[in-house]
């Protein structure tokens, strides 16, 4: 999972006048945290990443500017405030934005955005597909 979020990681520093924006889709204890430390040490996080499960979002400065957001929609089914959040850190060119459970704030998602999802496969090993 590290090394598939080092990999995004490549795809983010690549855009330019827009937030990057990745949609994680998966079960509970996939991996999808896992895959966003690959992609923040990637980046150069310095801080360490940890599951926004009961905080619903955590940012992380990036030193290129801008920050990582990680936000996990879980236990929302109505965003309420964090709409406002959402939609602030989606403005921000230098950010790059990670979602995890987005049903709830699917209409907010830009179009292009990066969905990725990780699912197991029958032997136990995890399988991860972007597009």
């Amino acid at each position: 999972m590290v090394e598939h979020g080092k990999k995004l990681a490549e795809k983010c520093k690549s855009r330019q006048d827009f937030a990057a924006v990745i949609e994680l889709i998966g079960d509970v204890g996939v991996g999808k945290t896992t895959l966003v430390r690959g992609l923040a040490e990637e980046l150069g996080v310095m801080e360490s990443v940890t599951s926004p499960s009961f905080t619903i979002s955590k940012a992380y400065a990036l030193p290129s500017g801008g920050r990582l957001v990680h936000y996990d929609f879980y236990r929302l089914d109505d965003p309420g405030l964090m709409v406002e959040d959402l939609q602030e850190n989606l403005a921000e060119a230098k950010n790059v934005v990670v979602i995890e459970w987005g049903e709830s704030v699917a209409d907010l998602l830009p179009e292009w955005h990066l969905k990725v999802e990780i699912g197991y496969n029958d032997d136990g090993t995890r399988e991860v597909v972007d597009g």
